[in-house]
């Protein structure tokens, strides 16, 4: 008991620090860019704001970033964990399994065949685009005798990902003006925002989180086995339907406000559970400070790594991400021939 109480101590206060990380990230993503700016200039900007250059730089360029880049980690972090404990694969994520290709999809259809161009257009095709391709993905994964299985389900994702993406593409390519619009946001950016990108999904998003943490407990049943968890008398069919809407949620809502970014469904699950086990009641809210954090970390190293230009930040979790991957599924492939 003493050692249970310990450790719960410990997760309580790594919690907390995660917490105190993930505000320093977005204080440090508002202090630092291509333009400097003093420290007292940042707190006069919230305090006494005089329509300066400055001032408006902060105010509509780098707060509304910050927060984007906090969410959209989080979001995708917490959709990640969730994935991989529905599916028992540990490399499932909205990017691999093709949720964010198909948000991107609509909405790059939705701008160019229809002239959609106001937010909250944007977040209702990302929903959209995210729902059916987890609807599609779901279907080609269960094909078979054997139902639904890990690898099944992960060529099914890998095929809509390279489906949508190549569809994405074309059409961006003979858009024209919807080249030019698109294609920065397609790579994955939260440069460029302003405060009404961030509301226009915020809302669902944060909802999508509470409802992430309600399911933490059952979560934990469904990881047991689904026989497990069904002779425990859990409906698992309503609990996978519920976090489904979840993810479907969080993946959209990050897809609308910041492209389709990569991978950090992948790294931050794996790290979570290495810190703090299996138990879904820590490893969610720990998922989305860490992948809050991660993202406003590569968001800040973008804006030096090839300094004055800045790079997209799908850029940055692309070269973080890949070599995480490749060491995840090494490490899979010799599991399973152990």
């Amino acid at each position: 008991m003493n050692y249970l109480l310990a450790n719960r101590s410990r997760k309580i206060v790594g919690l907390l620090i995660s917490l105190l990380l993930l505000i320093t990230g977005i204080v440090c993503s508002i202090a630092y860019g291509v333009t400097d700016i003093k420290w007292h200039t940042i707190a006069e900007s919230f305090t006494a704001f005089n329509g300066s250059q400055e001032h408006l730089i902060i105010r509509t360029a780098r707060v509304p970033r910050a927060f984007i880049a906090a969410i959209a980690g989080a979001s995708l972090a917490v959709a990640g964990s969730l994935m991989q404990g529905i599916t028992r694969n540990q490399i499932a994520s909205p990017s691999l399994f093709g949720i964010n290709a198909g948000a991107a999809f609509f909405i790059v259809v939705g701008s160019a065949f229809f002239g959609a161009s106001a937010l909250s257009t944007f977040a209702t095709l990302a929903f959209m685009g995210a729902a059916f391709t987890a609807i599609i993905v779901y279907i080609l994964g269960s094909i078979g005798s054997d139902g639904l299985t890990p690898l099944k389900i992960t060529l099914a994702g890998a095929a809509m990902t390279a489906f949508f993406s190549s569809l994405s593409l074309g059409i961006l390519l003979t858009g024209g003006q919807t080249f030019d619009q698109v294609l920065y946001w397609f790579v994955g950016s939260v440069a460029g925002r302003d405060m009404d990108i961030f509301t226009s999904a915020a809302p669902y998003m944060g909802i999508a989180l509470i409802g992430a943490w309600v399911l933490a407990r059952h979560m934990n049943l469904l990881t047991l086995g689904e026989d497990v968890a069904t002779g425990l008398g859990q409906k698992t069919i309503y609990i996978k339907l519920a976090a489904a809407v979840v993810i479907v949620l969080l993946a959209g809502g990050s897809v609308s406000i910041a492209g389709p970014i990569a991978f950090v469904g992948i790294i931050i699950p794996h790290i979570t559970r290495y810190l703090v086990g299996i138990d879904y009641r820590w490893v969610l809210p720990y998922c989305a400070t860490l992948g809050g954090i991660l993202l406003l970390a590569a968001d800040i190293g973008s804006r030096y790594i090839s300094f004055p230009k800045e790079v997209p930040v799908g850029v940055m979790t692309a070269i973080i991400g890949v070599p995480f991957f490749v060491y995840i599924a090494r490490r899979g492939g010799n599991a399973n021939n152990e």
